[in-house]
């Protein structure tokens, strides 16, 4: 076997281990609530050893956030790939997220399929995994930033903006998904929340150089 492709068959099977060992611990958390469910009991339930899913996950906490990951320069690559193609970042990161409401991505909050708000019962109900949900959107903030470029300072000030907006649109989805509204009843009103959103930011961050 080529090194090349020896190589991308054991990346493929380290992604699969570590879905495989966060989907399992999910599970359990889903199941027996997120403190009630020990790292051992993951590894055994997962047959990994605990030096094994520590290696994948260095905090239990991660377990359950590891769906987060993927996601931490999403909107990083967005202005990135937008640049490419000539669009302004914050028209392009308006059409990513609205289109992430029309995909009905849960990312968004609007989505209302019964394991996603079972999965942001548990993610909202244990304080432990909302404080660390705070380092994804710290980290976010910083990869975005970075992308922006220019001033650090006014990128920096226009990420912070930029991911608040988003992270307030995805919360009162979720909220509304949770009070039991479907998400095709709530996309309308998700939309103009979006688009009035989005225009507020367009107002103000042209005083940062940033559009």
């Amino acid at each position: 076997m080529a090194g090349g492709e020896a190589g991308g068959l054991r990346e493929r099977k380290k992604r699969q281990t570590r879905a495989l060992i966060s989907e399992t611990a999910i599970a359990l958390f889903l199941e027996k609530g997120f403190d009630a469910v020990s790292v051992a009991e993951i590894a055994a339930a997962a047959d990994v050893s605990k030096p094994t899913l520590f290696r994948y996950f260095p905090a239990k906490e991660d377990l359950a956030l590891h769906r987060f990951s993927d996601h931490e320069d999403e909107a990083a690559r967005t202005v990135a790939a937008a640049r490419r193609g000539g669009v302004a970042p914050l028209d392009a990161l308006r059409a990513h997220f609205l289109e992430g409401l029309t995909r009905r991505d849960p990312v968004t909050g609007l989505c209302d399929h019964p394991a996603v708000l079972a999965f942001q019962r548990l993610l909202y109900g244990t304080p432990a995994l909302v404080a660390r949900l705070y380092g994804y959107q710290r980290r976010s903030e910083e990869a975005l930033a970075g992308e922006l470029g220019g001033d650090p300072l006014a990128a920096r000030l226009a990420a912070g903006q930029i991911v608040a907006v988003t992270r307030v649109l995805a919360e009162e989805n979720a909220r509304r998904m949770a009070a039991g509204e479907s998400a095709d009843a709530v996309h309308r009103e998700a939309v103009a929340a979006a688009e009035r959103a989005f225009r507020g930011l367009r107002e103000g961050l042209p005083a940062l150089r940033i559009s």
